[in-house]
């Protein structure tokens, strides 16, 4: 390879997860998005906290428990003051913890859309290769040549090829990785020196 262009792509979910509840308003299953907003109920020196959820179509509720029937004295002030302000940050930490919600509800509806921030590392914009290190906010359910695809404004089948030709390389997970979630600490390095438009996916990559 020639000289490389190190970039980290931060990549944040952009639409939570959406727990599939039996809606007794609707009477069937239905996709349920989060508010937002915690309800906090204090009864004596214990407290529950939960996320509340709306249906999609009659924006009946649904309340993710995140403490209950825990003592006053165990949650810090400063964490009790942000669910009782309803911390936006909180919210979305909660509301993106798919393992939490699969083991509540069991099934749910995941989205692929992401934001990715880029910023370069080292090397120059004249290099003919990439280095992508991947950081993600949470996991994703986004497959890692779509990520690609999108973001370097390639095709997933070109992604393919540049791969057989052992020109894109995925660490840690090696083959087959272009077809798995993206993961944070993956590494992606792509010769692009024998590639015509080599200038134009620099560019898209972030540099």
């Amino acid at each position: 390879m020639s000289s490389t262009l190190r970039i980290h792509w931060a990549i944040a979910p952009e639409i939570a997860p959406q727990p599939l509840i039996n809606c007794n308003r609707c009477g069937t299953v239905k996709a349920y998005r989060c508010s937002g907003k915690f309800r906090v109920n204090a009864n004596g020196k214990r407290i529950d906290v939960w996320l509340i959820y709306r249906c999609v179509d009659c924006d009946n509720s649904w309340n993710f428990g995140i403490f209950e029937r825990c003592n006053r004295r165990d949650i810090e002030p400063a964490l009790l003051q942000a669910l009782e302000s309803n911390d936006p940050g909180l919210a979305r930490r909660h509301a993106f913890d798919v393992i939490a919600l699969r083991n509540r509800v069991g099934r749910l509806e995941e989205f692929p859309d992401v934001v990715v921030q880029k910023r370069v590392l080292g090397g120059t914009r004249e290099s003919a290769a990439l280095e992508l290190q991947l950081g993600l906010e949470m996991p994703t359910s986004l497959r890692l040549d779509r990520l690609l695809a999108s973001e370097l404004g390639i095709s997933r089948s070109r992604l393919q090829v540049l791969e057989e030709r052992r020109l894109l390389v995925v660490d840690p997970d090696g083959a087959k990785a272009l077809r798995k979630p993206a993961r944070a600490g993956m590494t992606v390095r792509v010769d692009l020196a024998g590639e015509p438009d080599h200038e134009a996916i620099i560019r898209s990559a972030g540099g």
